[in-house]
């Protein structure tokens, strides 16, 4: 007898197989027959959610990225910290390695898994700055800092920052690690014109507790 499925609970199915393979076999060399083989199911039930390969990808990105982002915006609609405070946490929350344990890291840092990897970042970046675009512009309404282009600075920090600190891709020792958050930290205040080191201690603190 064939059993039939809830939507979403077959998509996730889909998902998660997709998901085990790409780390297992690498994204490139995963097909859409090994998904099939994988979930036991026809064809033709694979592209009734799925369009392709790459759409089956995406959605397991977003996996990564719906979380940092719910997570963002919970922070986004704290009244109950600063908005500095919401600019640290914001950026604490898109710690990848909290989202995803260590065997799946390293599997996706592997040359194979590259497309994967990159599109994480990418819709990470795509995602996250216009959230943080609203902490920006709440505390240039409040005064406490300027910027003269929130969307663009944040895109250019996420990149930076996320790319650098990516241990997959860099390998930094614990001084290395230090100098280059350091450095970070300068540059978002340069970016909001504050004074030097005026959110050099909370970074540290929000960064090291959370």
């Amino acid at each position: 007898m064939r059993v039939i499925k809830k939507h979403d609970e077959r998509k996730n199915e889909i998902l998660d197989a997709a998901e085990r393979l790409f780390h297992v076999k690498g994204y490139e060399k995963c097909t859409v027959n090994d998904i099939l083989e994988e979930v036991a199911i026809a064809k033709g039930t694979f592209y009734y959610y799925f369009k392709s390969k790459k759409e089956v990808m995406e959605a397991v990105v977003s996996r990564y990225t719906d979380v940092v982002a719910e997570r963002a915006n919970k922070i986004l609609k704290n009244d109950k910290i600063s908005t500095e405070e919401k600019l640290v946490c914001i950026f604490r929350a898109m710690k990848i390695n909290d989202q995803i344990d260590s065997d799946v890291l390293n599997e996706m840092h592997k040359a194979e898994n590259a497309q994967l990897h990159q599109k994480i970042l990418n819709q990470m970046v795509t995602t996250m700055a216009p959230i943080l675009v609203q902490v920006v512009e709440e505390g240039v309404e409040r005064k406490i800092w300027s910027c003269k282009y929130p969307l663009q600075y944040m895109q250019i920090f996420l990149s930076a920052a996320l790319t650098l600190t990516d241990e997959g891709i860099f390998k930094l020792d614990k001084e290395e690690q230090g100098m280059l958050m350091t450095a970070l930290i300068s540059l978002i205040e340069k970016m909001l014109e504050v004074p030097e080191n005026s959110f050099n201690q909370l970074f540290i603190q929000k960064w090291e507790k959370t």
